[in-house]
């Protein structure tokens, strides 16, 4: 169906934890600075792992936006969701309350929730301390779905929830499904985005020994290099990312600033390995393809593409074949820029924060640099934006999520007409 014929969808406020700031503004500040948030592990002593660098949040002080004792009930990935979804829910200066809470919702996305982070600290206590101490919230705070529980309890949202876990891909799928809720008439509005934190020695264990992360620990700041030639795997980072999503009838009804529209989503898998991407792309081209058609428009229409490249040395050429593979010779017309490139690999959060990225770079005409960019790879020879940020007119964009078990999902975002 033409977007023309059906509830179109917009998005009315934005809100960001990331590596690089506390909030959308500073986030992008530093992505338009060319600035890395990678850095030496601060939140346990990594000395014993092979790889001692990832993107953390700094500064984060989750009593600045809810109550201390709720605070300590919800793993990090909750607090980072609560936090972006007021920043979110303030830009849109939306108010809910009991008149609308059943038709505002939340779909948010994850890749582990806070599995890892609170089975290691239950673990821990267990072994220490005994079988009384371990904390009647544990299993609570480590599912999936908590964030979004936590998210709907702090507006008293009452109406279509849920959570996407889609690996690297749950962002992203968590926009695009909060959008068709909107659009089958389940929401007016919809909290959605993608929230993760798995800054614990038990998940920095589990990606040392699948020998895709970089261990550049001397250099951390040049440890993300997507499309170069001298990468070696990607960073590990934590933040989240949150979206308002409204129907364009209701944003217009209560006169709110709308900063772009979601034009078209697209969602595939590879079938082919649970954690290494097709190196044709099929998968993912197809889920572009299928995001361009959802648009109601051709691949010739996309005028930039925010890239999922995460800089493994299989993973940022198959992106490429893949993207060839859509826009033939145009893509070597389209910048593909890699946001990992500065904040790392932000797991079940990535897609949400680059969604915002490319609402960004629509709003300002600004495309960020893709950082590290010094030895050219001749698989991965695209216009990557190398190191310094350019002006350009957007007005289409195209963002790319491939996560592990071959899950694929993109979002086609547009400037409002």
């Amino acid at each position: 169906m033409h977007r023309g014929e059906r509830t179109r969808v917009v998005v009315t406020g934005m809100g960001a934890v990331t590596p690089l700031g506390l909030n959308v503004k500073d986030t992008w500040l530093g992505l338009v600075e060319g600035r890395s948030g990678i850095g030496p592990i601060t939140a346990f002593d990594p000395s014993p792992y092979p790889v001692q660098i990832m993107g953390e949040v700094k500064g984060f002080d989750p009593g600045e936006y809810m109550d201390a004792k709720e605070a300590r009930r919800m793993a990090r990935f909750s607090q980072f969701a609560v936090a972006a979804a007021k920043m979110a829910v303030e830009d849109a200066a939306l108010t809910i309350n009991e008149s609308n809470a059943e038709d505002v919702g939340v779909v948010l996305g994850t890749g582990i929730g806070g599995g890892l982070v609170e089975t290691e600290k239950a673990h821990l206590i267990l072994l220490n301390k005994g079988v009384r101490r371990v904390p009647p919230l544990f299993v609570p705070s480590m599912m999936p779905n908590s964030a979004a529980h936590y998210v709907g309890c702090a507006f008293g949202i009452k109406g279509y929830t849920s959570t996407v876990v889609a690996a690297c891909a749950s962002g992203t799928q968590g926009i695009g499904e909060g959008a068709r809720a909107i659009r089958d008439g389940s929401a007016q509005v919809v909290i959605a985005g993608g929230s993760e934190s798995t800054v614990c020695g038990l998940a920095l264990a589990g990606i040392c020994a699948m020998r895709a992360v970089s261990r550049r620990n001397d250099e951390p700041e040049r440890a993300s290099r997507p499309f170069d030639g001298e990468r070696d795997g990607f960073v590990s980072s934590e933040g989240c990312g949150i979206l308002v999503l409204e129907s364009l009838g209701h944003a217009l009804d209560r006169g709110a600033r709308i900063c772009a529209e979601v034009l078209g989503y697209g969602v595939t898998s590879d079938a082919y390995h649970v954690s290494a991407p097709d190196p044709q792309g099929a998968g993912s081209a197809m889920a572009m393809r299928k995001a361009i058609a959802d648009a109601g428009l051709e691949p010739k229409d996309i005028q930039y593409i925010n890239a999922h490249a995460t800089a493994t040395p299989i993973g940022d050429p198959a992106e490429v074949v893949a993207i060839k593979d859509v826009f033939g010779a145009q893509a070597y017309e389209i910048p593909v820029n890699a946001t990992k490139s500065m904040l790392g690999h932000l797991m079940g959060a990535s897609g949400a924060v680059e969604a915002i990225v490319t609402i960004m770079t629509i709003q300002e005409d600004v495309l960020h640099p893709t950082i590290n960019q010094e030895t050219p790879d001749p698989d991965c020879d695209l216009d990557s934006v190398p190191n310094e940020a350019r002006r350009a007119r957007v007005d289409i964009a195209l963002s790319n999520s491939f996560g592990f078990g071959g899950q694929n999902a993109c979002l086609v975002l547009g400037r409002y007409q």
